[in-house]
């Protein structure tokens, strides 16, 4: 059942879409008989969501779950724009990955692993991820 596990969902960028993508993250992986990773990847999806928020209030936000290569991917694009100065871009790549040490800690200690990166799209944004094994 899991590998037909593939959902993108669109957010409206407002606080409630982390509880919104706990219990959508929760519900698939009932549904597609990955409950073993259940806990930790509701949480993955809440930090993601989270962090986007903090870092681009009220912007949409594209949240993507799916299953690829035995493993969970967890991906939160968001619309943060590009900062212009590489020192700039870098001392909020660094504050946003401070932000997520709940995320770090649960995928880690899951075995998985999890970082974000400019997003390369035309428009900018960042790309955040987890990644969970079985």
């Amino acid at each position: 059942m899991a590998d037909n596990l593939s959902y993108s969902f669109a957010l409206p960028g407002v606080a409630f879409c982390a509880g919104l993508a706990r219990r959508a993250v929760g519900e698939l992986l009932t549904r597609h008989g990955l409950v073993e990773l259940r806990e930790t990847a509701v949480l993955a999806a809440s930090e993601l969501v989270s962090a986007a928020y903090r870092f681009t209030p009220d912007q949409e936000m594209l949240l993507r779950v799916h299953w690829q290569f035995d493993a969970l991917r967890i991906i939160l694009y968001d619309q943060h724009q590009s900062h212009g100065q590489p020192q700039r871009s870098e001392e909020c790549r660094e504050a946003r990955s401070e932000s997520m040490w709940l995320l770090a800690a649960a995928v880690e200690a899951h075995g998985g692993d999890w970082g974000l990166a400019p997003s390369l799209t035309p428009s900018g944004g960042c790309k955040a991820w987890a990644l969970l094994h079985r």
